[in-house]
């Protein structure tokens, strides 16, 4: 009898000492111990993590995360839904021409493959919901064009000659699947230069817009985005001009804030208003170092009354001056349009830095949308126009008509794009030491955290929700989107 008993408790012990293990936590994939009144086997948070050496990219973690009250030492990222600030209107790209270029050069079946990925909201699609566009040429085009293009010594001042013909073959077919994909994407459209017999120095590069030129160069806009929407393309905002404080790329164009104010107020504006157009205006679309542009253009109530809000890129400056703009206009939007990788970059260092600025520091500043530069490009990081950028590395290369490799920049975005969608609004959540983070709740009710290691060791924290909280980790550098 003793025998038979001894034996029963042996094995009682045994199968109590496998279910606490069952309940312990899994460093690698970020679960937690669970409370002794928890449910066992029920997730209540989705983790999605990418590591900056990248043995993980956006995939899916199998370990529990569930809420509970056990106490523990470790940082605490509180989230508060009730506390909210800007809608958000979505992230994504500049898909240049050159990016539709080398996307057309792909097969049919393997195009197909990554627009859906990209652009589609199934289970393995990264759902980008906001493009920029260039009107006319960027500097990743494989020629400089406009859309009224003259011999030398003409002008066109009724436009009788202008033609989206360039962007025919590649641009506007490539929008039109995605459009066929999504077709509530948004689209942003920027110039890098008007047709050179506008300019006072007859060039693609530098120069600026000759004042008897204004008005017309504001109808170039109306007939841009008339002949694009009879394409069945909506061009939801426009930026008067990209980097106006850079005249040396090709194209480019330099426009000082009193420019820029003044074919706003008297130029674009009217005529967007005399032809019915609803397109948004959004000014600046530069560096975070001259946040005076944006306060200057904004502080001529002619002008801000046509102006929707100002747009931001980060090669200079701080991510914090959006906030300067907003503290001084606040009934003004912010957007972030442009961030680039470079070739020369490694993956680790890139997502760290753009995950911390171009996602979590936008987003904390204000900022309505997040787009990195270009999309896709070919191994040799062109197309490009001579002079144009050699050493932008897109979110996707073209190997072949059969083969495309993923970058970092489309990790750094997905892990937005993927669960944030456009109508999310941002909520609170706060920081601690290394561990960056941003919130949001979707237009579904969830909630979804992005969190970022910035430091060099790997970090335990809470995720606080309702006086409950559930314990992860980060390994150093690493990435996480949590969704509950």
């Amino acid at each position: 009898m003793k025998k038979i008993i001894f034996t029963s408790m042996k094995a009682i012990a045994i199968l109590a000492f496998i279910m606490s293990l069952s309940q312990c936590s899994d460093s690698s994939d970020g679960s937690q111990p669970m409370d002794d009144d928890t449910p066992v086997g029920i997730n209540e948070v989705d983790f999605w993590l990418t590591k900056g050496n990248q043995s993980v990219k956006l995939q899916k973690q199998n370990g529990l995360l569930i809420f509970g009250t056990q106490p523990n030492i470790n940082p605490v990222i509180e989230v508060k839904p009730n506390i909210t600030y800007q809608e958000i209107e979505g992230f994504g790209y500049s898909l240049t021409g050159g990016s539709a270029e080398v996307i057309n050069q792909l097969n049919a079946t393997k195009k197909q493959e990554l627009l859906q990925e990209l652009f589609g909201s199934g289970e393995n699609d990264i759902a980008v919901s906001y493009l920029r566009i260039s009107i006319g040429a960027s500097d990743l085009n494989s020629t400089v064009f406009s859309y009224n293009d003259l011999p030398a010594g003409q002008t066109d001042m009724n436009l009788e000659q202008f033609s989206l013909a360039p962007d025919m073959t590649h641009l506007i077919p490539v929008l039109k699947d995605i459009l066929l994909i999504n077709p509530n994407i948004k689209i942003m459209g920027s110039p890098w230069s008007p047709p050179v017999w506008m300019k006072d120095n007859g060039s693609s590069i530098g120069g600026s817009l000759q004042p008897q030129y204004y008005g017309v160069y504001a109808q170039y806009f109306v007939k841009f985005i008339q002949k694009m929407q009879e394409e069945g393309i909506r061009i939801d905002a426009i930026t008067p001009q990209n980097e106006p404080l850079h005249p040396g790329n090709n194209p480019s164009m330099y426009m000082t804030a009193n420019q820029q104010a003044d074919f706003i107020k008297n130029h674009l504006g009217p005529a967007f208003a005399a032809a019915n157009i609803n397109t948004k205006i959004i000014i600046y679309d530069h560096n975070c170092d001259q946040p005076g542009y944006p306060i200057a253009v904004l502080n001529d109530p002619a002008a801000k009354s046509y102006i929707t809000g100002s747009a931001f890129h980060l090669y200079g400056g701080d991510v914090n001056a959006m906030s300067q703009v907003k503290t001084a206009h606040p009934d003004k939007d912010l957007y972030f349009t442009e961030q680039y990788t470079s070739n020369t970059g490694s993956f680790d260092g890139d997502l760290k830095w753009h995950v911390k600025n171009v996602i979590i520091g936008t987003m904390k500043n204000w900022s309505k949308n997040a787009l990195e530069w270009n999309l896709a490009n070919n191994a040799s990081f062109g197309p490009h126009t001579p002079g144009g950028c050699t050493t932008c590395k897109g979110a996707i290369t073209i190997n072949s008509s059969s083969s495309f490799t993923r970058n970092v920049a489309y990790y750094i975005i997905a892990h937005a794009s993927k669960f944030v969608p456009d109508g999310s609004v941002r909520i609170d959540s706060n920081s601690s030491g290394d561990i960056h983070s941003v919130a949001f709740r979707t237009p579904q009710g969830k909630k979804v955290l992005i969190v970022l290691n910035e430091g060099n060791i790997a970090q335990s924290f809470n995720i606080k929700f309702n006086q409950k909280w559930v314990t992860s980790s980060l390994d150093a550098g690493a990435v996480g989107t949590y969704v509950w």
